[in-house]
């Protein structure tokens, strides 16, 4: 076998040095993580985390993001303003050097900053090397000064363009269309990146505006009470079994931790923790801490009121949590994140911080408040009940499985590859489409599982109820990765989990129903990107001999211009219309198909969603159709 060589030199002439901001340009994704919208977006964090900095250190009490037209960002805030004089060692203004020269800023020791969150001050230079513009201006006080680049270079050099009596930043820029996929902003995204933000600084004020749009659309938020209203916000749409949140705060060696809690009727746990105002997706000691702390005092208490008998055993972690939302906040001077992403924070210190707080404020809590903590301690004693019941519901399952009187579902028609690299199975609605399914896939890797009928709701449902589900039993089993506590990913027989129903109104609520399932007991199937929506076609366009699908209205439409006159279109109005090859060659060969990723960018806002669609409250739901439904073109698609 012969080898292509790349390089025939390879001496000290070929190591090159990346000088300035080019290494930024050159490998964008090191610095941002992609250079698609969701890096496109995280620009605007990175000056946003600047202006957040100085609200930490005490100095800005109001910030404004503004989406200018043609995708311009314009970020300013009421700050310190960063220093114009000549820095000693460069020799040139530091604010030239914050915009230039990566790993240059004031949290690196220099007693500029206490606490600061973004990428520890390389943000504000990587987000200059990626725009085709960007202009910083700096009031002191005194003067305004302006400074303005091009892709990373200084192109008008630091001067007085004004005078003032006000302090602060403001940062404009233009995202390089060289660098990024698009430069289209999503307002949405940005407004809810800013409502975190204004919920974890309590007082703050944020205003964010698209002017894009006329009129402009904006919002103003400021929260003086903090992540106690981040809790109400998310449970607005729960109902809550006690009135007030729980909220603590405490400090100590230089770090504070805030935490907020309130429990709800629901089933599911939401918890998110914070660290320097990043949110720490994976965790860590400041979540660990508050775990711990929580289950421990909750079982003392229960002991000490003798609502925990002497046999019982102790609540378990899961027990305690269920129902709860809760928000970990902390901010600590030198915060140690594992991992490129900061999504775990590894500062062991915070977790002593974090036990301490709870097992002063919580003791004292229930002790103020016995009426709320009974009810705190009943729902856990029927959590654990549930636990039981669903471990049971489990063993029988497991015993039945080693016994060889329950295997895979009968419904399932299995593929013959075995590594979940390559299989796939549909999770077909109605035994009609299945039998076509069936017959239309390509055996070696397509596993087919018809559905029929409504299944379990389990927004409304504890674990146990939906392991005696009949319609539910056989999608985990044929999965094989079991649920909740138990989900394991590595078991996971196939890589894609496609969902196909009819595109009409039950098969949209089909979908729902699975969707819901998945997020709530089987979450890292759709964290992972293992879930995926069939679309099958609406149209048939036939004119004698020649034949075309159409996936819309519109794409009907461009067809019958394309075809002519004489076109006979069949409209489908479910899956068991199409005989296997049309099903095959519309839906499921992965040379022609289109399928849908579900996704999950943002955890709060998707438990939101299917709270509000899926939940028990009627009125939330009730206005949120009232004022969606405007936007709905295709009811029954």
């Amino acid at each position: 076998m012969s080898e292509t060589k790349i390089q025939a030199n390879y001496d000290e002439n070929q190591i090159q040095v990346l000088e300035g901001l080019e290494a930024v340009r050159k490998r964008p994704g090191m610095y941002i993580g992609t250079t698609s919208a969701r890096g496109l977006h995280h620009l605007v964090y990175e000056i946003l985390d600047n202006s957040i900095d100085e609200s930490l250190a005490g100095f800005c009490s109001h910030i404004s993001i503004k989406i200018l037209p043609e995708n311009i960002i314009e970020i300013e805030d009421n700050g310190r303003g960063i220093p114009v004089g000549i820095n000693k060692k460069h020799g040139v203004p530091a604010v030239t050097l914050v915009f230039t020269v990566l790993h240059a800023g004031g949290k690196f020791g220099g007693g500029g900053y206490k606490v600061s969150g973004g990428l520890h001050g390389v943000g504000a230079s990587v987000v200059n090397a990626l725009s085709q513009w960007l202009e910083v201006e700096v009031s002191d006080g005194t003067h305004v000064y302006r400074e303005r680049y091009e892709r990373g270079k200084i192109t008008d050099e630091l001067k007085i363009v004004g005078d003032t009596d006000k302090t602060g930043t403001k940062v404009r820029f233009l995202a390089d269309d060289e660098i990024f996929e698009t430069l289209e902003y999503d307002y949405d995204v940005l407004l809810k990146r800013v409502r975190e933000q204004a919920f974890l600084n309590a007082g703050l004020s944020i205003e964010i505006a698209d002017m894009r749009e006329n009129p402009a659309k904006s919002k103003k938020m400021c929260y003086e009470g903090g992540i106690r209203e981040f809790v109400k916000y998310i449970n607005k749409n729960k109902e809550a079994t006690h009135e007030d949140v729980i909220y603590m705060s405490g400090e100590k060696n230089g770090a504070v931790a805030e935490i907020a809690f309130q429990y709800t009727n629901r089933y599911d746990e939401t918890l998110l923790s914070f660290a320097n105002n990043i949110h720490t997706l994976d965790g860590g000691t400041h979540e660990t801490g508050f775990k711990t702390a929580l289950t421990r005092n909750i079982n003392a208490y229960a002991r000490k009121k003798g609502i925990l008998k002497e046999k019982d055993e102790n609540l378990s972690s899961e027990d305690v949590r269920e129902g709860m939302t809760a928000i970990v906040s902390v901010k600590v001077e030198e915060a140690q994140f594992e991992g490129q992403t900061k999504t775990k924070l590894g500062n062991s210190e915070v977790t002593g911080l974090v036990t301490s707080l709870m097992n002063e404020k919580l003791t004292e809590y229930f002790e103020e408040n016995p009426k709320s903590a009974k009810i705190i301690i009943d729902k856990a004693f029927n959590a654990s009940r549930a636990r039981e019941a669903a471990r049971r519901a489990r063993e029988t399952a497991r015993k039945s499985a080693l016994s060889g009187t329950s295997a895979l579902p009968g419904k399932l028609a299995d593929c013959q590859l075995k590594d979940n690299k390559f299989t796939e199975i549909y999770i077909v609605e109605g035994d009609s489409a299945g039998g076509s399914a069936k017959e239309g896939r390509d055996r070696r890797f397509q596993a087919i599982l018809p559905l029929w009928g409504k299944m379990l709701n389990v927004e409304k449902s504890r674990i146990d109820k939906v392991y005696g589900n009949d319609k539910l039993q056989p999608v985990i089993t044929a999965l094989g990765t079991n649920i909740g506590a138990d989900f394991s990913l590595e078991k996971l027989r196939y890589g894609k989990v496609i969902i196909m129903a009819d595109a009409d109104v039950d098969g949209s609520h089909i979908r729902t129903l699975l969707l819901t399932f998945f997020f709530r007991f089987m979450r890292p199937l759709i964290e992972e990107g293992h879930v995926y929506l069939a679309q099958p076609p609406l149209f048939k366009i036939m004119k004698k001999n020649k034949a075309a699908y159409a996936y819309s209205d519109d794409q009907r439409d461009k067809i019958l211009a394309e075809m002519g006159e004489g076109c006979l279109v069949q409209r489908y109005k479910g899956l068991g219309e199409m005989n296997p090859e049309q099903l095959w060659e519309t839906t499921m060969d992965p040379t022609k198909r289109t399928i849908v990723k579900v996704t999950m960018e943002d955890a709060v806002l998707a438990d939101e969603i299917f709270t509000l669609c899926m939940g028990e409250k009627v009125e939330p739901r009730r206005e949120f159709i009232e004022q969606n439904a405007q936007f709905v073109r295709n009811l029954d698609v």
